[in-house]
């Protein structure tokens, strides 16, 4: 396995102006991290990938759907059609960043409801979407993994099960499920469980502490849930995933609003000793 870590601790537009922040991720001894991909070109996404390079740390990418007019289950066919183009641009930036794993909720827009549960219709029209770019991520080898979030940040995918059903509606081998420990605390009668039950299916891992804190240091079931993704034979990423209020926005849409860590070495360099601890 794989060690990253999630950039959204610092931005959501990785430049030059964070390699320092690269270079502490690969001091404190990650093989990779996580790149937002939330604007820019694919030129720019090759750029980073030098970077990351000359540094010798691998990456995946992360996306999200921006707004109502790129939502893949809209009953609207042009913000659906907006939706494909949106996720085609964000896979041939994944690519220009010679990754191979892009993830993330790119199913909704974030914090947005509809009162009642996802519909027939909204998973026949996003397996649709999924469909046609898994396909397109194809012809460069790269692997989608879909996120449920919890119930306060989205309704369309929640659990495991959820997401699961869904892949499998989607039936594109590429296309697979992100398993978040945060998200799952939240929305499993199993957490653990839910490893081992829908193992053939998870693709990606993020590592993230039941507050987003610091990893091993809330009441995440850390030992147990080792144990499920040996137990499985994953080869994947574990990629811690943390968040603080530095970016405003973000912080909003996690809903954070106070510290959970004294700082931010305190969470990549105690959370990879904690992971690798636990391999």
């Amino acid at each position: 396995m794989k060690i990253g870590f999630n950039l959204l601790l610092w931005t959501t537009n990785l430049g030059l102006k964070d390699f320092h922040l690269l270079e502490k991720l690969k001091k404190a001894g990650y093989d990779g991290v996580e790149v937002p991909i939330f604007e820019g070109s694919p030129e720019h996404y090759h750029s980073i990938s030098e970077l990351l390079k000359n540094l010798d740390l691998e990456c995946t990418g992360i996306s999200v759907i921006p707004d109502e007019e790129h939502n893949p289950i809209s009953s609207n066919k042009s913000n659906r059609n907006k939706a494909k183009d949106f996720l085609r641009w964000a896979v041939d930036c994944n690519q220009a960043l010679n990754s191979k794993i892009m993830c993330g909720p790119f199913h909704q827009p974030l914090a947005q409801f509809s009162g009642i549960p996802p519909t027939t219709i909204e998973k026949e029209n996003g397996s649709e979407v999924h469909k046609e770019v898994a396909n397109y991520a194809k012809k460069f080898d790269i692997t989608l993994c879909i996120e449920p979030l919890n119930r306060f940040e989205c309704y369309f995918l929640n659990t495991i099960k959820d997401t699961y059903d869904y892949v499998k509606l989607v039936n594109e081998d590429n296309f697979k499920i992100l398993y978040d420990t945060f998200h799952s605390n939240i929305e499993e009668k199993d957490p653990v469980g839910s490893i081992s039950k829908f193992s053939d299916k998870i693709g990606h891992i993020h590592i993230s502490e039941n507050d987003r804190g610091v990893p091993g240091k809330g009441n995440i079931p850390w030992s147990e849930t080792f144990q499920a993704i040996k137990k499985i034979n994953y080869k994947g990423w574990l990629t811690i995933e943390a968040f603080g209020r530095s970016l405003p926005d973000l912080a909003a849409a996690t809903k954070v609003w106070r510290d959970f860590f004294s700082s931010e070495e305190e969470v990549y360099q105690e959370g990879f000793n904690f992971i690798k601890k636990n391999l």
